[in-house]
């Protein structure tokens, strides 16, 4: 199987080891990787302030960059969710659109509903803390949010709790916001630094070692403000836990 990976612009210029991650985890895998270069932004940081006319360009490039791939695979829920949920406005009239909207996965549920991969085989011995972001269980639902009656799941779970050696705390909040929200983190500073501190109790409550999820972005913040206070808990996006353990199919 050959993908299109696109890696979104903050982890390409602050955490390049997330998208490393993710190649290795996916080669891993048995899936041919290809990285189009001349891909961009998504868009959403202009879209989420109301700049339509900004973000209209950076669709219409995506579309032409990442069309012609039978699977798009993202370690962003966010940036996913900017494709699948909202893309429809910019670039909705173009006859490709549809196939391109559903094919493009975040890479937790890429490995689990395409590769169909339930178990796997690595080894991780740590306490980790799972933070589920706002995108990928709202819109993408990658896991099941709290005030639904219903069976819970989660993919990025399902993938970590199969490694040897691994013991996933239990938050008392298990889907709260961090507070990051992109550019809310500027206009609202204090709101959202005293959300992710939130956060982050509720993990050091539970005895969170490693602090994971999907979204480097909600990571950020957390680990800015993790580092600000000096506290020693680790942060590590899922590809960079799955790569580290060794994880492959059973």
């Amino acid at each position: 199987m050959r993908v299109g990976l696109f890696i979104p612009c903050y982890v390409d210029q602050l955490y390049p080891n997330v998208g490393i991650a993710t190649v290795r985890v996916l080669e891993r895998f048995g899936v041919d990787v290809d990285f189009p270069e001349d891909q961009t932004c998504c868009g959403q940081p202009m879209a989420n302030i109301g700049c339509d006319q900004a973000a209209a360009p950076l669709a219409e490039k995506f579309f032409a960059t990442f069309r012609h791939y039978e699977h798009v695979v993202c370690p962003s829920g966010s940036c996913t969710a900017m494709v699948r949920q909202h893309y429809e406005q910019y670039i909705g009239h173009h006859e490709g659109f549809e196939p391109l909207r559903s094919s493009v996965y975040e890479l937790s549920e890429f490995i689990t509903d395409v590769l169909g991969a339930r178990q796997l085989k690595g080894d991780f011995p740590h306490r980790v803390g799972i933070h589920q972001s706002c995108h990928g269980l709202r819109e993408l639902r990658l896991a099941e949010s709290s005030e639904r009656a219903a069976k819970p799941f989660s993919k990025p779970r399902s993938l970590l709790e199969s490694l040897e050696g691994i013991e996933l705390v239990s938050l008392l909040r298990t889907d709260e916001c961090c507070g990051f929200g992109g550019t809310f983190a500027v206009t609202e500073e204090a709101v959202s630094c005293s959300m992710g501190n939130d956060r982050i109790r509720d993990h050091e409550q539970a005895g969170t070692e490693i602090l994971t999820g999907v979204d480097m972005s909600c990571l950020m913040h957390m680990e800015g403000l993790l580092r600000r206070q000096k506290k020693p808990m680790r942060v590590m996006h899922l590809a960079e836990i799955l790569c580290e353990s060794g994880a492959h199919c059973t």
